[in-house]
């Protein structure tokens, strides 16, 4: 192991999911890209057994936030690493409860910073070992019913690329870059910050129970889940084609799904998106587990402003309070940013 002189330092990004929500639990495919937004975790080894968790904000959005960590080590230890007492500090830009993958950045920013300190390289493979970790960890210590694509585009993000992901096999997700490069093209993607907050980790909350009505067959969340899996594969090839106003529309109609069949977003999601349009975006939905957190919209660089401005009238309208807005494109995926020489 390293000199325990100084910490470990570790950074994971949070996400946006571009298409294909509520899917990955379902066996389907989504669309994530790692964006510049990050959790960052310095880890230090102690001389004893035990943990000392530090944040400066970058818990996310959930009372019970240290047992992510505690769920990270217990699995980290369960695969048969050496992991140590840890003083951990974390520091995080995401916002929390946000919808942009804060618990998972989490888990992953600590789980990257504990490989740099016991010296795991962070191939391909053990990557994808630390992403299931870290699931793991979300799901069966904090007991939120996430599916693993937060963590797999946190763990397999590149400069650049979304990731296409299908759960057909949940145990053995394929996976695969796909070139983004709307940029290129003059666009931006506008993250809108509803500021209504959800915390998926509720078991008696609406993700669970959407999940429960999924798997006993319920017409219009299984109608969502078919045709969601069918934009994504239309929403590669549009990509491929940089055909960017088919992107839009399939995005817009992913929003309309989930608004009408899947039944998770909430008025303010529903403003930023009809505002959006409205201003001449070419595509807007909601991105995440929904009932709260945060809308991408895909506009011309030259009116993200004019969007921007919009929406900010809109909820002042309505009396809300202000969002906040993010410009994110696709970045790398988790990477120790300092280690122990």
């Amino acid at each position: 192991m390293n000199s325990p002189s100084a910490p470990v330092v570790a950074r994971a990004p949070g996400r946006v999911n571009l298409i294909g929500e509520h899917t990955d639990y379902n066996g389907g495919l989504c669309l994530p890209f790692a964006i510049g937004l990050a959790t960052i975790a310095a880890v230090r080894p102690r001389g004893d057994d035990q943990l000392r968790v530090t944040s400066r904000e970058a818990v996310p959005g959930d009372p019970h936030w240290q047992e992510y960590v505690v769920g990270v080590l217990a699995e980290l230890r369960r695969i048969g690493w050496e992991v140590p007492g840890l003083d951990i500090d974390l520091v995080s830009t995401l916002p929390l409860g946000g919808g942009l993958a804060s618990s998972a950045a989490l888990e992953c920013a600590v789980a990257t910073a504990i490989a740099g300190l016991l010296g795991v390289p962070l191939d391909g493979a053990g990557r994808r070992l630390l992403a299931e970790a870290c699931r793991r960890a979300e799901t069966e210590h904090v007991g939120a019913p996430t599916g693993g694509m937060d963590q797999l585009a946190a763990m397999l993000g590149s400069d650049g690329h979304a990731l296409l992901i299908d759960f057909a096999d949940p145990d053995s997700p394929v996976t695969a870059p796909v070139s983004f490069p709307v940029a290129e093209d003059g666009l931006v993607l506008l993250v809108t910050d509803t500021r209504v907050r959800h915390v998926l980790a509720d078991g008696d909350g609406g993700y669970a129970q959407r999940r429960r009505e999924y798997a006993r067959g319920h017409p219009r969340r299984r109608r969502h889940v078919v045709t969601e899996n069918a934009r994504v594969r239309d929403a590669v090839d549009a990509i491929g084609a940089r055909a960017w106003a088919r992107l839009g529309a399939l995005m817009t109609a992913s929003h309309a799904s989930l608004r009408d069949d899947y039944e998770v977003s909430v008025p303010q999601l529903d403003q930023v998106v009809d505002t959006g349009l409205e201003a001449g975006a070419l595509g807007a939905r909601m991105t995440g587990g929904g009932f709260g957190g945060c809308a991408l919209t895909l506009v011309a660089a030259d009116r993200a402003g004019v969007v921007r401005e919009a929406v900010d009238a809109a909820y002042a309208e309505r009396g809300w309070a202000p969002p906040r807005h993010h410009l994110v494109e696709p970045g790398p995926g988790a990477e120790v940013l300092r280690g122990i020489g």
